[in-house]
């Protein structure tokens, strides 16, 4: 039996015999006698021993009144005379209606009362405490969603002056505010206690770095099931002068190339050991295993990032014998055009040329007559000026400003290309060929006889100054330019580019063993299993078509193509991860440099650097930043800040 009074009357039952409850039996008078468990029913307060086959009363023994004469059923030993249990003038029906039993009945009924009191009580603040927190639940999630606004939209968070007695305090604030005029729960907290309002610079910057966070999880573990990247990274000077380091990871997920913006760190040293310790700091920070699966690193020709032997590129790779270095294919494009125009004397002298000569050179063709007019007015210094441009505005000039609206016209297409985060090194390399192909069309009479008709729709010329504009202008910057592309991509006899082109669906050498093999070896494959799933591929690709399947045109499609079997087809698929994963460009490096400028202006200067990483990843990552699960949120926002004055959980 209980010891306690919290429990209830012990009732146990035994086991069952032709229908009935079978207590064990005793030798009383001339028949053997037993516990009936119907007596439960009959007296509530009736609980029954196992080890001394005897009965209790249950508010007796825990509820009697102090000096309550003893009872039969109070003693160690209880009662077991089963001949007079139900005896009219004997065992239980005498036992209800003495004095001491009704009084513990009386009491242990109101002690029934106050437990359910209690638990009424309780249930009644549980509801209070519940509806509390999803009101702070709903407030926190309110304050996250407009520093999260704030954030991806790029203006500020806090004003000059944030008491309530100012006109603007700020954009956060500010809108806080609004919202409270339609929603009485944030109403009611931004009015509450000040110290709980939870809209400080330390709780703004605290919501701000779960929200990174949760952004940086997602990009992370998409990495990590992608299991191979490169890293892009590059640098530039904020407002307040510190050296900021963008680092950009490339992957291939879900049937994508995917740039994802990671963190700004300040590089505090220039050297090469100090960006590269910033960049795998960085990595292993995040969880990232670079030894094994960092398979490139995209930077500048800085000879600090991209030396051979001592650059933040070499460095690394010590550690990461897979991370080859790739120059930036843009920033290549970029050298192009620039040695060849220092490398032409004509189109140097043109570029040097002031931006005023190119306005007044529309004005002049726009209103010739007021040009000349202002030329020759004695009006001192800028009758001066005009005659200064007037005379730059010459045939040379003319002929070089169409010449270079059709080559970098053609170059823009290229430029533009290259600075698409889906644009894998296959596809670059077909650009730049596509592009040399139209300069090398462009070497030609027809083409010069055509430019020079337009030229000569706005300048009076003859043949002697076209044959001197074909030898001295046009042809050699053509032919210099078409030189610095064969110099600055010439990357056909690496056995990376070969690799690659044998697992583009376009090249002739598609699915090469050769090439294939080589590329396998240096990203330490399996050679037996490569051999084979080269075979099995070319089978099931030949299968496909053969049913109607369209042919593969890009290594994304292979990849795509093979994604559902890759645990049979692991070698190859991860070959294909690895050239749509290698860098490109460093272009998504210089958008964040874009976000960087309008998150730290001239009136954010102040701001620090963990809330300038945190601002850049939320609106660089914008389209992530606004499909955040706030319930998530919230949740990492409660384990990381515990002892607040706002329960959230």
């Amino acid at each position: 039996i209980w010891s306690t009074f919290s429990d209830s009357p012990l009732s146990p039952k035994f086991k069952v015999s032709q229908g009935r409850l079978v207590f064990p039996r005793t030798m009383q008078g001339n028949k053997k006698r037993s516990f009936n468990s119907d007596w439960y029913k009959q007296h509530p307060w009736l609980e029954y021993s196992q080890s001394q086959d005897s009965a209790y009363c249950f508010p007796c023994r825990h509820f009697s009144l102090p000096n309550t004469p003893a009872s039969v059923f109070t003693p160690q030993l209880g009662f077991s005379h089963w001949k007079k249990a139900m005896y009219k003038d004997g065992g239980f029906k005498v036992h209800e209606k003495s004095e001491g039993h009704v009084n513990a009945m009386f009491a242990w009924g109101e002690h029934k009362k106050a437990i359910l009191t209690d638990s009424s009580k309780r249930d009644a603040l549980n509801e209070a405490y519940n509806k509390k927190v999803q009101e702070n639940r709903k407030y926190i999630k309110t304050v996250a969603e407009v520093l999260l606004l704030t954030a991806t939209q790029n203006i500020a968070q806090r004003g000059h002056r944030e008491t309530e007695e100012v006109d603007n305090r700020g954009n956060f604030l500010e809108i806080l505010e609004m919202i409270a005029k339609h929603d009485p729960v944030v109403q009611k907290k931004m009015k509450g206690k000040q110290n709980a309002k939870y809209t400080s610079s330390v709780i703004q910057n605290e919501i701000l770095e779960c929200l990174a966070n949760t952004v940086r999880e997602e990009i992370i573990q998409e990495v990590k099931e992608s299991e191979v990247f490169p890293v892009i990274a590059d640098e530039t000077k904020d407002l307040k002068k510190k050296q900021q380091l963008s680092l950009v990871l490339r992957y291939y997920y879900n049937g994508a190339v995917h740039e994802s913006f990671l963190d700004f760190q300040q590089a505090t040293r220039l050297d090469a050991e100090g960006r590269k310790d910033k960049i795998i700091h960085c990595l292993e920070k995040y969880g990232l295993e670079y030894r094994t699966n960092l398979v490139g690193q995209g930077y500048d020709g800085a000879s600090v990032m991209s030396g051979k032997h001592s650059g933040v590129a070499a460095r690394i790779k010590t550690g990461a014998k897979h991370a080859f270095y790739g120059h930036c294919n843009a920033h290549c494009l970029n050298l192009v055009l620039t040695d060849t125009v220092k490398a032409v004397p004509e189109a140097d002298c043109f570029f040097c040329t002031t931006a005023e000569a190119l306005c007044v050179y529309v004005w002049v063709l726009c209103s010739p007559e007021v040009a000349r007019y202002t030329a020759t007015e004695n009006s001192g210094e800028r009758s001066v000026d005009a005659q200064g441009l007037l005379n730059q505005l010459d045939l040379s000039f003319v002929s070089l400003l169409a010449t270079f609206r059709r080559l970098l016209g053609d170059a823009k297409v290229l430029s533009d290309s290259l600075q698409s985060p889906s644009l894998d090194l296959a596809m670059a390399v077909d650009l730049v060929s596509a592009l040399k192909d139209s300069f090398q069309e462009y070497r030609s009479e027809t083409f010069v006889d055509s430019l020079w008709k337009d030229i000569g729709d706005t300048r009076k010329c003859n043949d002697s100054d076209k044959d001197s504009f074909r030898r001295t202008i046009f042809y050699p910057i053509v032919d210099t330019i078409l030189g610095e592309l064969d110099r600055h991509f010439s990357k056909d006899n690496c056995d990376i580019m070969r690799g690659r082109q044998a697992l583009d669906p376009k090249s002739k050498c598609f699915l090469q063993e050769q090439a294939v093999f080589r590329l396998g070896e240096i990203y330490e494959s399996d050679s037996e299993d490569l051999s084979h799933e080269l075979h099995q591929t070319r089978r099931l690709l030949q299968r496909k078509q053969q049913s109607g399947m369209q042919k593969l045109s890009s290594i994304v499609e292979l990849a795509v193509f093979l994604e559902p079997h890759k645990d049979v087809f692991h070698e190859l698929f991860r070959l294909c991860k690895i050239a749509i994963a290698l860098p490109v460009s460093r272009a998504a490096c210089e958008r964040s440099f874009s976000a960087l400028k309008l998150i730290k202006s001239h009136l954010r200067t102040t701001m620090t650097d963990d809330r300038l990483s945190n601002l850049g990843v939320l609106s660089i990552e914008a389209r992530r930043a606004k499909s955040l699960d706030m319930d998530k949120f919230i949740k990492i926002f409660a384990d990381n800040h515990q002892n607040r004055r706002i329960h959230v959980i």
